[in-house]
């Protein structure tokens, strides 16, 4: 089969591989569609896979064209997305319902070989079965939408809240819908990339803008949400908080990327900093939430690209080029 394969840190090709084959609980699919993200540039980099070569994407849906031999409920044939999330189920935070903050934490196209391919292996346990309506050449935005979910999750917002997001991006976006649909009173969105924030604009954001002094906003908000792990909208975000708000870390910075806080002014005024990592029991809602139309693919998804042109995916999503691209092979 066909695949793209980061071989080492900045290089990847798209070459010929074996075709896999399922373990006894496995099933291979065949990839439909396979998203770009900022964790696919983490490892082009070098970060995050314990060892290169490998194939990326962890964003992936398709059709099953094979089953191993003690597979049950799930039959060739059948459509589905993929979770791409793979737990220990034994160490500390497993065993108590904390999975996505696994030691041993491993993932589908970030540890393992993943759906930026023509075929891609998942155990049954990973993969919701899509209904019949919906296309599943969108979704790939089905992963990228259980990770907001989870970030909605750890905000545990409550109603009539004013919302500020940092980023126009596919997730500032997604974060904006599901903001929309949690009862917020406002929500406000902010990015630098014209193109980009015309979108959250056409998505109905009550306010969109290049920066918070735009707003007129001296209070705050009670959510800022970071979509961007950006370090200087990080830093502007963090004095953004509203008395009793909450700040959620939910774009991926570097590891480098440093922001300064102040203590006198958390404790003072309250304020809580908190983070969202991946997905945790957030995946079949969000194929729930994708089949019920939440999203409309045709606004997020951007740009399509053969699976050949997986390379100039990437660089196009580095240079922040459109919304979701997402290759076909």
């Amino acid at each position: 089969m066909r695949a793209a394969i980061v071989e080492a840190p900045g290089k990847v090709t798209v070459t010929t591989v074996p075709d896999p084959a399922p373990g006894p609980r496995e099933v291979v699919v065949a990839v439909a569609s396979c998203g770009l993200c900022g964790t696919d540039l983490h490892i082009l980099h070098g970060e995050f896979a314990p060892a290169l070569p490998l194939v990326p994407g962890h964003e992936f849906a398709g059709e099953i064209v094979g089953v191993g031999k003690d597979v049950t409920g799930l039959a060739v044939g059948d459509k589905v997305a993929v979770d791409p999330s793979l737990h220990c189920h034994e160490c500390r935070y497993c065993r108590s319902g904390r999975g996505n903050l696994c030691d041993r934490w491993a993932a589908i196209g970030v540890t393992e070989p993943g759906g930026a391919a023509e075929y891609a292996v998942a155990p049954v346990a990973n993969c919701v079965r899509l209904p019949d309506h919906v296309d599943v050449r969108d979704a790939a935005l089905i992963e990228p939408l259980s990770c907001a979910v989870r970030g909605y999750d750890v905000l545990n917002g409550s109603l009539g809240a004013e919302v500020l997001i940092y980023g126009s991006g596919t997730m500032g976006l997604m974060m904006l819908e599901l903001a929309k649909r949690t009862g917020a009173a406002s929500v406000d969105v902010l990015d630098v990339n014209p193109q980009r924030l015309a979108t959250a604009g056409a998505l109905g954001c009550s306010r969109a803008a290049a920066s918070a002094d735009e707003l007129d906003r001296p209070e705050g908000w009670d959510v800022v949400i970071d979509a961007t792990g950006n370090a200087a909208a990080i830093q502007d975000g963090l004095r953004r908080v509203a008395k009793g708000g909450t700040f959620l870390q939910f774009g991926v910075a570097d590891y480098a990327t440093t922001a300064v806080i102040e203590p006198y002014r958390i404790y003072n005024r309250e304020i809580t900093i908190t983070g969202s990592m991946a997905v945790l029991h957030s995946y079949e809602r969000a194929a729930a939430l994708f089949a019920a139309g939440v999203l409309d693919p045709s606004v997020f998804i951007s740009d399509r690209l053969p699976l050949e042109q997986y390379p100039q995916a990437l660089d196009r999503f580095a240079a922040g080029r459109g919304r979701k691209i997402v290759v076909t092979p």
